[in-house]
């Protein structure tokens, strides 16, 4: 209860900052703000369903109805010193990792327009992984409550830290733009056990654009280490030449990261439908996996209703024999047997999913919706999807399904 206070607290406040800044009438700086707030009801009761995997709980297990999936206030200000030289810090309330709702930097950066057509910017710089990529915090931009997970939780990290070239050019009436950015990020895991970190971490993205329709093509390459595995592979290092090779194999540990994805939007205004595919391949035990989905809505007036379907799947193994327990100590041999089925536990947690989703959009204020959500998701195998904190008796597959609730607003 304490965090959605803050929240509301942080609303009233940056809505305060807002009118002051309107009133003031400067063109050197400019201020906006954006949120929702959203309530999301899980089915499964054993687990928390969640939105991230940088967050500690959801709805499910630690409540039946739970208001940190969605719910965020963020508040962007732009400074333009010069026709050409500008910067841009956008800050974000949401739920973190050690559940709580401290505000953090989502980008900052200094951005220099050496042509009309190319600038580059340096500093925290949004990822533009996906279509949505730089409205992705954004809930008012997009036609649903959350982007569809199978395919946006691929590459959860937003923003990296370092530089960001773009070129735009035309081609009769295509209009062409290229990204590059290279740098770095850190993201603390939910369960404080370590961080996850991408060094060298660069992304080409070629966004092509014609009338009413849109294309993205994204190719990122990083060194990634995940600090929780850490520990748990040097207990197989402890088994010498065998247990080497399985940790050489799996751990995280400054491992290759590559994600390659496409998609394509066409919006006439009356209606919309796009669609994205992504590959990953972590080269570890977080495995390799591809998913894609297809949404499409019609707008009647105020009202949006929508569907989407999206499927995801492992493309690595889900199991290994792990080391050879047969011949050791009968203590080493049961540590042996405990760490193999461990590690088959992580890799089967990536076996796959599918989600069906039915909602409707209402736009009943100026730049404010309220959007109702309906999910439905079948598990594959020992798959775990956006489920966490399993309960003992939690059972890995089937389905479950979510409702979610949420208002969006931009001022």
């Amino acid at each position: 209860m304490d965090s959605r206070l803050n929240l509301v607290a942080l609303v009233a406040t940056l809505y305060a900052c807002a009118a002051s800044a309107d009133s003031q009438e400067t063109s050197m700086f400019s201020l906006s703000s954006f949120g929702t707030v959203g309530v999301v009801h899980s089915s499964e009761k054993k687990a928390d369903f969640t939105s991230s995997v940088f967050k500690p709980n959801g709805a499910g297990r630690t409540r039946s109805w739970s208001a940190n999936v969605d719910s965020l206030i963020g508040a962007q200000v732009l400074a333009n010193f010069t026709p050409q030289l500008s910067a841009v810090v956008q800050v974000i309330s949401e739920q973190r990792y050690d559940n709580s709702y401290r505000p953090f930097v989502e980008w900052a950066n200094i951005k220099y327009q050496f042509t009309p057509d190319f600038s580059a910017r340096i500093g925290r710089t949004v990822l533009p992984t996906f279509l949505l990529s730089d409205t992705r915090k954004v809930g008012y931009t997009l036609p649903w409550v959350r982007p569809p997970m199978e395919v946006y939780s691929l590459m959860p990290v937003t923003n990296s830290d370092g530089l960001d070239l773009s070129y735009r050019f035309h081609v009769g009436e295509f209009t062409n733009t290229v990204r590059g950015n290279y740098g770095q990020s850190d993201n603390r895991e939910a369960d404080s056990a370590g961080k996850a970190l991408a060094r060298d971490l660069w992304e080409i993205t070629n966004t092509t654009e014609y009338e009413a329709l849109t294309t993205r093509i994204t190719y990122l390459k990083a060194d990634l280490t995940v600090e929780s595995f850490n520990s748990f592979f040097d207990a197989f290092r402890d088994f010498d030449a065998e247990g080497n090779a399985i940790a050489a194999r799996y751990d995280p540990n400054n491992s290759v990261f590559e994600f390659f994805g496409i998609g394509a939007s066409y919006d006439p205004g009356k209606w919309f439908v796009m669609s994205e595919w992504g590959h990953f391949d972590s080269h570890s035990a977080i495995g390799a996996r591809s998913a894609w989905y297809v949404s499409g809505g019609y707008r009647l007036d105020a009202f949006t209703p929508y569907v989407t379907y999206a499927r995801e799947k492992s493309e690595s193994a889900t199991s290994t024999t792990g080391l050879t327990a047969a011949g050791l100590p009968p203590d080493l041999a049961g540590t042996a047997v405990g760490l193999n089925s461990s590690l088959n536990g992580i890799l089967g947690t990536n076996e796959g999913q599918q989600t069906l989703s039915l909602g409707m959009r209402w736009d009943f204020a100026k730049n404010m919706d309220a959007k109702l959500q309906y999910d439905y998701t079948r598990l594959k195998g020992n798959a775990t999807g956006p489920l966490i904190n399993p309960q003992p008796d939690f059972e890995s597959g089937g389905s479950f399904s979510v409702i979610s609730l949420a208002v969006d607003f931009v001022f």
